[in-house]
């Protein structure tokens, strides 16, 4: 597969103007980048270009006059780089979008964490798809948007097949504040990244229910090792578990309300309706579909994620959070892994 010549990538398209979007946009642009900023939005879209913010998803933050947004993917084809940073859910739909724009070899960065309900693929699997020509990374890790945003120290992880491209790609991308470590292991950054979220929902539960601290760790923990036999299945290594992606991720998503995933799990531990509170919102909570995926995975190759399940059940209406901890409570005592 050719690559761009001496890997220089200076023209970079973000597709997604959410607030990870626009987060990752304005890091860009502090590392010195030419940056363009699709969004679905023309309000979104006109209030950055005029304005230099993007009060809907990231209200209090002043973005660089520099950065350039745009409803027209067709921007896409003037990059060296794009990064897709739209809901997982709406990956296949994008890439689909994208694959007409796209230069031949210009790598497409993925930054959305989840699997596609419908198949049970890897994000990377449907865009590598899709647009074949193009190389794949996806770029994982603790970071909230409104920290990114700001400039506060924050570390990731880019999972390439090529070392020397995740070399370009975390010198393009990155920045003092905004460290990148790069791996091979595809499988492991993409799902830690996917199944945290699905534990954090839980970790919020716990937290709605006022269940207590002990409980929340005990929860995290053993929601940890689902998601290690998880990755292990789908064949991820190890040590991608206990890195950024894996243990740093879960770490921070599932320890602060600030989640968009620990904090559904808050509302619906104290009681409110998952259909109300996704009504109340404007970003995603990619937990929500990716617990389905999970599960029926999961019970493909006879894993047992009771966790999961348990996340999965309150939130397609199965069972009730009360049922839910009964279950998980009430099963047999057992060794630890």
């Amino acid at each position: 597969m050719e690559v761009l010549k001496d890997h220089v990538f200076k023209r970079i398209a973000v597709v997604g103007g959410g607030a990870f979007g626009t987060a990752l946009a304005q890091t860009l642009r502090l590392a010195g980048r030419d940056v363009a900023l699709w969004a679905r939005s023309a309000a979104v879209v006109a209030e950055i270009n005029d304005r230099h913010t993007n009060s809907t998803y990231l209200p209090g933050v002043t973005l660089d006059p520099q950065l350039i947004a745009t409803t027209d993917l067709g921007m896409v084809a003037r990059a060296d780089l794009v990064l897709m940073v739209t809901p997982a859910q709406a990956t296949r739909a994008t890439a689909e979008a994208l694959a007409r724009y796209v230069a031949p070899s210009v790598p497409i960065v993925i930054c959305a964490k989840g699997i596609e309900q419908a198949s049970g693929q890897r994000l990377s699997s449907i865009v590598g798809g899709i647009v074949p020509g193009s190389p794949i990374a996806v770029l994982s890790g603790p970071g909230f948007a409104a920290d990114v945003v700001r400039g506060l120290p924050t570390a990731v992880t880019l999972a390439v097949a090529d070392a020397d491209m995740g070399a370009a790609l975390a010198g393009a991308m990155g920045y003092r504040n905004f460290r990148i470590y790069w791996c091979g292991d595809m499988a492991g950054v993409e799902l830690g990244g996917a199944v945290k979220n699905v534990v954090a929902i839980a970790a919020g539960i716990v937290v709605g229910k006022k269940l207590g601290a002990s409980a929340h760790a005990a929860l995290v923990t053993r929601g940890f090792a689902e998601l290690r036999r998880f990755c292990a299945m789908q064949g991820a290594q190890a040590e991608t578990m206990q890195g950024l992606s894996g243990f740093g991720d879960l770490l921070l998503t599932a320890s602060s309300p600030q989640s968009r995933n620990m904090s559904l799990g808050i509302a619906l531990g104290e009681g409110l309706r998952l259909s109300d509170i996704l009504a109340s919102r404007k970003s995603v909570s990619e937990g929500v579909a990716t617990a389905a995926a999970v599960v029926a995975l999961a019970q493909k190759h006879g894993l047992d994620m009771p966790i999961a399940a348990a996340v999965h059940g309150i939130c397609s209406g199965a069972i009730t959070v009360d049922a839910a901890m009964d279950g998980l409570l009430s099963r047999p005592f057992k060794a630890e892994d």
